[in-house]
């Protein structure tokens, strides 16, 4: 009876696995297409996504934020913690609608940061213990499955660690959403983007969010599946 429930188990965590991994390329695909296809479309200013950043920051009156670039693509990202919007090179030299919308919502980060928004406090504060978590997290699990019936409490640490993870996700969603906002809401104020290059805009970011949207169910999920595990062979 017990083989036959972990091979059931099993079995729904490789579908949900499978599932989550085709949605998460479509996704991913769908947001490659979409940047391209932006890339394509000029400011109506001629701005940068650098020039978009510095705007952005003197429009809302906040200083001190350092511009770089990464390598990659769609890496764009802002680190909180030395107050640095880093850009990927196709946004940091770029002039497109897509260049625009990814520095206005990695803008977006900053004036979370100087504004103390509540999810990016929290978020961040989650950070040491998600890293912590990260690095352990996959070793606890295995040993914990392992050995479920001598060590129980092993399997319930790395859930709880698992779990640390996941809620860093879930976090992560209003962060990301809010950022868009802003950003969306300052590139239609500010007339970098028009009527109709305001729903590319849009669009653009709406397919960047679905990536933390799948990110987030795929972890609860595979959390779900370890809660499985351990309640079934307690029993």
């Amino acid at each position: 009876m017990e083989h036959t429930t972990m091979l059931g188990g099993n079995l729904w965590i490789w579908v949900i696995f499978i599932g989550f991994t085709i949605i998460s390329w479509l996704i991913s695909n769908q947001l490659k297409n979409r940047f391209q296809k932006y890339s394509k479309i000029p400011t109506a200013n001629g701005m940068t996504g650098r020039d978009v950043v510095e705007k952005m920051l003197r429009d809302n009156g906040i200083s001190g934020v350092k511009i770089g670039t990464v390598e990659g693509q769609l890496t764009d990202h802002y680190n909180p913690a030395n107050k640095t919007i880093n850009l990927s090179k196709d946004v940091y030299y770029g002039n497109s609608i897509a260049a625009a919308a990814v520095a206005a919502h990695e803008t977006g980060h900053a004036l979370q940061h100087a504004k103390a928004y509540s999810m990016l406090k929290l978020r961040s504060a989650l950070v040491p213990a998600v890293e912590f978590a990260s690095h352990w997290v996959q070793w606890i699990l295995l040993a914990g499955i392992i050995l479920v019936n001598t060590f129980p409490g092993l399997l319930l640490a790395g859930i709880g660690l698992f779990a640390i993870m996941t809620l860093f996700s879930f976090i992560t969603l209003p962060v990301e959403i809010d950022a868009s906002h802003r950003a969306l809401a300052w590139l239609r104020t500010s007339g970098i983007t028009s009527q109709q290059t305001q729903g590319y805009a849009f669009d653009a970011l709406k397919w960047a969010a679905y990536t933390y949207v799948i990110a987030a169910l795929a972890s609860l999920a595979t959390l779900l599946y370890y809660i499985m595990i351990y309640m079934n062979r307690r029993n």
